[in-house]
């Protein structure tokens, strides 16, 4: 909560003066009646900051943007609420007052863009090109130069559609550590005689976990249908409706596939768990089915953009897949396709070698909290913005205009989170896939000392023997498949699984 004796300022007092419903942002500032300079961080990461009276602004609105501006940096989702209730005459006064200022002509700029209106102002003739988002602050992307207003606009996005990450200590030194040159380390390091049997292995592991975080199981098709569409990720351009919908098509039941977005037939979907017979807790509500068409379109311009920045694969593949899942566009299969589009990142950007692929999703599937959790730092601020209702058929409403929630999500923590667990996997859990393989031929291969079972049976003893940490059960020992061998032989099997997977006696 913050001081009871500070007054807000900036964005904070912007928000509460004219009734905005927006995102919260990063940063809230407040100046006080007496005290120090201070600043309060929230265990979120939220920052509260406390000014000196001698930092109060103004009182107007353009005094509070321009101080918002300068020491909280960019609230795209309060100024695209913001700038269309501004008089458009005192915005170009305001404007004709400070012509080569900084933030003016970030302001004139985002005005001019947001409400689609021409100020009665001339094109700019003098002053440098001024950034719209500080690349000491945030990723930026390619600058893209507004002549009238002699800005660069260097969203990661566009000013209709961007993720925002923010420069942390933490990212920076996510980015020091080259895990793409740790991975492609990782990758050579595997024996030649296992190389492709060990990446067919790594595809269908990645499937699987994949599935198995939305606790299904897929069918042989479809998990070769996956398998398919992995391997050649980084030869197609999935940024495309076309090539998102047929994809779609490939990991869900074909009878509840889609021929376009969900606003094809009007379907409003959600996450939620049911607590009981037509009792559900709504964790997260998608776009409305109308908004869905203009936001995937300018998702789609945005992130052809990203890929073409110069910015770190794992940022970019941030960038692109939880906004993906975010505006969820299909009424099933979103988090599959999220999941895949991180590979299809990482693979265009040649963070992974050529064909190869890092089981990330098992390393999600492994950690699954952390893994919801990056999804919760948007779903959980986003849910007390949208009004709705859900009827005894679990269909649910939504009442009020929410599309602009969508555009501009921060991605900072949940890049953390994606560092976190692409190191995790390249450090431990790609290694252990490749050790399980070698500890599995050499079962195989003790086993064929004492009896050779046909690779079925043989393949199965392996996987029940290493599930019950070295030994068969008693049932699994009379199951059919192993009936014809002795007690001696299964005891001496065990013993070979032991010692090449190094399990305990």
């Amino acid at each position: 909560m913050p001081d009871s004796h500070a007054q807000p300022m900036g964005y904070r007092l912007l928000r509460e003066r004219h009734g905005l419903a927006c995102l919260p942002h990063d940063v809230e500032s407040f100046v006080l009646a007496q005290g120090n300079r201070r600043t309060e961080v929230a265990p979120d990461g939220r920052q509260t900051e406390y000014y000196v009276r001698q930092y109060w602004p103004g009182d107007s609105d353009f005094d509070h943007l321009e101080f918002a501006l300068r020491y909280e940096g960019l609230h795209l989702g309060l100024l695209r609420a913001l700038l269309p209730r501004l008089d458009p005459d005192a915005t170009a006064a305001y404007v004709r007052v400070k012509p080569t200022g900084t933030y003016a002509r970030r302001i004139w700029f985002l005005y001019e863009t947001v409400t689609a209106t021409r100020l009665d102002i001339p094109d700019a003739t003098q002053g440098n090109y001024v950034d719209l988002a500080d690349p000491r602050t945030y990723y930026t992307g390619l600058p893209e130069r507004s002549p009238r207003h002699r800005v660069n606009m260097n969203l990661l996005g566009t000013p209709a559609f961007s993720p925002m990450i923010r420069r942390t200590k933490a990212l920076a030194k996510w980015e020091s550590q080259r895990l793409d040159e740790r991975s492609r380390k990782v990758v050579a390091d595997i024996p030649p005689e296992l190389y492709e049997r060990a990446l067919q292995y790594l595809y269908s592991r990645e499937t699987k976990s994949s599935y198995a975080i939305e606790r299904e199981t897929p069918d042989q098709k479809r998990a070769a249908r996956f398998v398919a569409a992995l391997r050649e990720a980084a030869t197609r351009d999935y940024l495309q409706k076309d090539a998102l919908v047929s994809l779609q098509r490939t990991v869900v039941d074909e009878r509840f596939a889609n021929d376009g977005w969900r606003d094809s037939i009007g379907e409003q979907n959600y996450v939620g768990t049911s607590l009981a017979a037509g009792d559900e807790q709504i964790h997260f509500v998608s776009p409305r089915p109308e908004d869905l068409g203009p936001l995937m379109d300018s998702f789609l311009e945005a992130s052809r953009r990203i890929l073409r920045a110069e910015l770190n694969p794992v940022l970019a593949a941030v960038a692109i897949a939880w906004p993906f899942v975010f505006l969820h566009p299909f009424s099933d299969g979103n988090g599959r396709l999220h999941r895949f589009l991180i590979h299809y990142v990482l693979a265009f950007l040649r963070f992974v070698p050529d064909g190869a692929i890092f089981p990330v999703s098992a390393c999600m599937l492994r950690r699954l909290r952390a893994y919801d959790a990056s999804l919760e730092t948007f779903s959980k601020p986003l849910l007390p913005l949208i009004d709705f209702t859900l009827d005894a058929r679990g269909r649910l409403t939504v009442q009020n205009e929410t599309r602009d929630f969508y555009r501009y999500p921060d991605c900072t923590a949940i890049a953390e989170a994606l560092f976190g667990f692409v190191a995790e996997t390249i450090e431990t859990e790609l290694p252990n896939e490749i050790r399980f393989l070698q500890h599995y031929d050499e079962a195989r291969r003790l086993m064929r000392e004492v009896v050779d079972l046909p690779n079925r049976h043989a393949d199965l003893f392996v996987r029940l023997c290493v599930q019950n940490k070295g030994t068969l059960s008693k049932a699994k020992r009379r199951s059919e498949e192993f009936a014809k061998l002795t007690a001696g032989e299964i005891d001496e099997l065990e013993a070979a699984v032991r010692e090449a997977f190094e399990l305990p006696g």
